[in-house]
């Protein structure tokens, strides 16, 4: 049995509006500036890596600790399914395939997020950006990985898997192609045509 993978942040879940709200709660609480616009320009990477941008080394572990606190609260309330998350997963089991998620998340904010959207999978693996999606495809020996950011194209590449691009996060088209996306969807309405297709080929 196959595994295609899925990352999680605005691929399958428009975490948007409660990373905002977290990021949002961790400035007010810490009398920190910080400009959700460029926190947005780069959703997917790992949080340590974006509490870096606005916090002193010394405080980054005690500001990624808040914010998951935050965001943790929030999650149920600002967490939906993207357009075409559910038909997506279910045109995988369909197939006889599984459903792998591979985030940057951190393991305590993965399950509440699934939760509020309604989403289940087979295997999550957490915590996990970049390079380190690719190993896990390998892994997996995954058929597919379907993500929004140039980083998780370069993985699937990286990988060897089909790279799947889905223009619903904060990178265009244009960006998702030239990381070496071999297609890219408007959102994952589109990705049961795409895979079934892809299936019978």
């Amino acid at each position: 049995m196959g595994f295609v993978g899925f990352d999680l942040d605005m691929t399958l879940i428009d975490s948007r509006p409660a990373i905002m709200a977290a990021f949002a709660e961790l400035a007010r609480e810490t009398g920190t500036e910080i400009d959700l616009a460029a926190v947005d320009s780069r959703l997917g990477i790992k949080l340590e890596d974006e509490v870096a941008y606005w916090f002193p080394a010394a405080e980054q572990a005690a500001a990624a600790t808040g914010y998951r606190r935050h965001y943790v609260r929030l999650a149920a309330e600002h967490t939906s399914a993207l357009p075409g998350a559910q038909e997506a997963l279910a045109a995988v089991r369909a197939a006889g395939e599984r459903v792998v998620i591979i985030t940057a998340k951190h393991p305590v904010s993965v399950e509440p997020s699934l939760r509020a959207a309604g989403l289940t999978a087979d295997e999550v693996v957490t915590h996990v950006h970049g390079p380190e999606k690719a190993a896990v495809l390998r892994r997996f020996a995954a058929t597919a990985y379907v993500g929004d950011s140039p980083p998780d194209m370069a993985a699937a590449v990286a990988a060897g898997t089909r790279a799947v691009g889905v223009s619903t996060g904060s990178f265009s088209e244009r960006e998702l192609y030239e990381a070496g996306a071999g297609v890219v969807l408007g959102s994952l309405t589109g990705f049961p045509s795409w895979y079934r297709a892809l299936a019978t080929a």
